[in-house]
């Protein structure tokens, strides 16, 4: 099947990260990237059980932490950091959320339609700065980035096309099969499962998907599909019946 089919089989807490929950240490180096301190108000959008709210509290020293989520289940289960001073837990649709004292927010969405709607909120918001993983906000370049950290700031700055915003996210010219699977394997470690057999082929996915994105914008550091580029579509193919070829333009 297309890598699309598959996509599309897939449940939807899949497809969104609901079901995904950030470790610490990912937590700490998303705090580090924002330089993350005294003086700031924290959102984190879609906050799961709250683990980054206690650590921007208890580690580094927050004003204030608040956490968001539309699932009351896991919003129940923050009640034991809902009791640190300075925290906050809201049950309720981000896109309805006031977020006009914050300083940092961690947001990671892949739905279109949200961040196209979240990105809007965002703009009205001063000197504030947007982590996202992986995934950039439309449009803008990163003010800085710590790959799949990546740290935008208010007032935005633009990207003139998605091809001047590829090459600052991934800080080179060109793309080649090595700086793909570099990249893809940052993202697996920062949101990586216990098993590491899905990990695999998570690295292994992502990698097709950054060098044909890189190939379809003329930033692939060679016009033939790299061998290794070629026996992954092949493992892809021939043991999980996923076709990913296509996709090159």
């Amino acid at each position: 099947m297309k890598i699309e089919e598959y996509i599309s089989t897939l449940p939807d807490s899949i497809i969104t990260g609901e079901e995904i929950q950030l470790s610490d240490d990912s937590i700490r180096d998303i705090f580090k990237l924002a330089e993350l301190g005294k003086n700031d108000t924290f959102y984190h959008l879609g906050c799961g059980t709250g683990n980054s709210i206690a650590i921007a509290l208890k580690e580094f020293r927050v004003k204030k932490a608040i956490g968001i989520d539309s699932d009351v289940d896991k919003i129940l289960q923050t009640e034991e950091i809902a009791k640190l001073e300075n925290s906050e837990f809201r049950c309720q649709d981000i896109l309805e959320s006031d977020l006009s004292d914050a300083s940092v927010i961690l947001f990671w969405f892949s739905d279109t339609g949200i961040v196209e709607m979240m990105l809007e909120k965002f703009m009205n918001l001063k000197n504030c700065k947007i982590i996202t993983i992986f995934d950039p906000l439309p449009g803008l370049l990163p003010a800085k980035i710590d790959f799949p950290y990546l740290m935008f700031q208010t007032p935005f700055k633009e990207a003139k096309d998605l091809r001047e915003q590829l090459i600052a996210i991934f800080e080179t010219e060109c793309i080649d099969f090595s700086t793909a699977w570099e990249h893809a394997e940052r993202y697996t470690k920062a949101v990586g499962s216990p098993d590491a057999g899905n990990d695999r082929f998570l690295t292994i996915l992502q990698t097709l998907l950054i060098w044909i994105n890189a190939k379809n914008l003329g930033l692939s550091c060679t016009e033939e599909i790299p061998v290794p580029v070629k026996n992954y579509m092949e493992i892809m193919k021939n043991y999980f019946n996923i076709e990913v070829k296509h996709l090159i333009k």
